[in-house]
C-alpha cells in the first residue's frame, strides 16, 4: 500500500485517462465492483455500510430540483476546480448517463437546501442534506513519512497558515512571540502584523516540532490529516465543521490536544504533554491508528460508490 503519495502529476494522468475512457466501461461493472468486494471481505461490511450511512445520511426519499446536473452532460470545463471535479466524476461514472445530482464545491459551511455533494459541513444533527464526498483529495489525504521521535523534537507549537477568518486571528493575538510559539502568517496581504509575516515552511520543517497548530479556517483545518500521521501532535479546539475525514468522530486528548475555544488554556496543555511523554505517545498512536481507515484504497472506493448508490436511491433514481 503506497501513504506517502504526494505525486500530483501521475494523480492527475490517471483521472484524465479515466475521463477519457467511454463511462459504459464502469457502468457495466458498478454491481460486479461492489458484489466482489462484499464477498472478499465480508468482515469489512458492516463497517463499509456504517460508513456509508454517515456520509449520507438520507432517510426519506426526496425529490430533486429541475436545476439537477444530469450526468450525461457533466463535462469538464473551467469553472470546475480540476480536482473538485475529477474526485467526484471517478465515481459518478459508474452511473447511468441520466442520472441526476446537485452539488457545491469549494468550502461549504452551510447546509444546502437539497440533498447536494460537498466537501465539507457542519457538525450537527440536522445535516442530512450534506453528502460528503472524498472531493479535493490531493490536498487534504496527501500525507507525508515523520521518522523523528516525538522526544527529539523541539519543545513548540509551530504554525504556519493563510490568515483571513477571525479565529485566526484572534490566536495570532494572543501568542504570537510567546516562549511557546513558532508563528507566522505566509499570505502577504491583508497585513494584520508586520512581525506575523514570515516565510512558508514545508511540511517537513515542521515535522521538527512536537505541536503542530491545525486551527479551522474557511471550513476545516486542511493540515489535520497529515499531521495526525507523523510522531507530533495535532492542536486544536473541538471543530465545528467535517469532511471525509469524519472530524466529528475525534476524540479531544485522544486523537490530539484540545484546548478552549479561546485558546486560554494553550500553554498548560503544552507544558502538560511535554511533561507527561506517555501519554503524548499514546495519542500519538491513537491519531495514527484513526487515519489509518483512509488509506485502504480498495474500500474507499468502495464507500464512495455506495454513497453515491444511497443518494441516487433516496433521490428517487433507481
Amino acid at each position: 500500500m503506497q501513504v506517502y503519495n504526494n505525486q500530483k502529476f501521475p494523480y492527475q494522468m490517471r483521472h484524465v485517462w479515466g475521463y477519457l475512457l467511454p463511462k459504459c466501461l464502469f457502468q457495466r461493472r458498478l454491481e460486479q465492483k461492489i458484489s466482489k468486494y462484499h464477498k472478499n471481505h465480508p468482515d469489512q461490511w458492516d463497517y463499509v455500510l456504517q460508513r456509508v450511512d454517515y456520509y449520507c445520511k438520507l432517510q426519506n426519499t426526496t425529490t430533486l430540483p429541475a436545476s439537477a446536473l444530469v450526468l450525461r452532460d457533466f463535462r469538464f470545463d473551467k469553472k470546475y476546480h480540476f480536482s473538485y471535479f475529477f474526485d467526484t466524476y471517478q465515481y459518478l461514472k459508474y452511473f447511468p448517463n441520466t442520472s441526476r445530482f446537485c452539488c457545491e464545491y469549494g468550502d461549504i459551511v452551510t447546509i444546502p437546501a437539497v440533498p447536494t455533494i460537498v466537501k465539507s459541513r457542519p457538525i450537527g444533527d440536522d445535516n442530512e442534506n450534506s453528502i460528503l464526498l472524498k472531493l479535493n483529495r490531493f490536498r487534504h489525504f496527501n500525507f507525508i513519512k515523520d521518522t523523528i521521535p516525538f522526544a527529539d523534537k523541539a519543545d513548540k507549537l509551530v504554525g504556519r497558515g493563510f490568515l483571513y477568518q477571525k479565529k485566526r486571528i484572534d490566536f495570532y493575538t494572543k501568542w504570537f512571540g510567546t516562549r511557546l510559539c513558532d508563528l507566522g502568517q505566509v499570505n502577504p496581504e491583508p497585513v494584520y502584523n508586520e512581525a506575523w509575516l514570515q516565510k512558508k515552511m514545508s511540511r517537513r520543517e515542521h515535522l521538527n516540532y512536537k505541536f503542530i497548530l491545525c486551527l479551522e479556517g474557511n471550513d476545516v483545518a486542511t493540515n489535520l490529516k497529515w499531521v495526525m500521521l507523523t510522531n507530533s501532535l495535532a492542536v486544536m479546539p473541538r471543530p465545528h465543521y467535517e469532511t471525509w475525514f469524519m472530524e466529528a468522530k475525534l476524540v479531544p486528548n485522544y486523537h490530539y490536544v484540545a484546548i478552549a475555544d479561546d485558546y486560554s488554556d494553550l500553554e498548560e496543555r503544552l507544558e502538560y504533554y511535554m511533561e507527561h511523554q506517555d501519554e503524548a505517545q499514546q495519542i500519538i498512536a491513537n491519531a495514527k491508528a484513526y487515519v489509518s481507515q483512509f488509506l485502504d484504497f480498495e474500500r474507499e472506493d468502495i464507500i464512495s460508490l455506495l454513497v453515491l448508490k444511497k443518494y441516487f436511491e433516496k433521490t428517487g433514481q433507481r
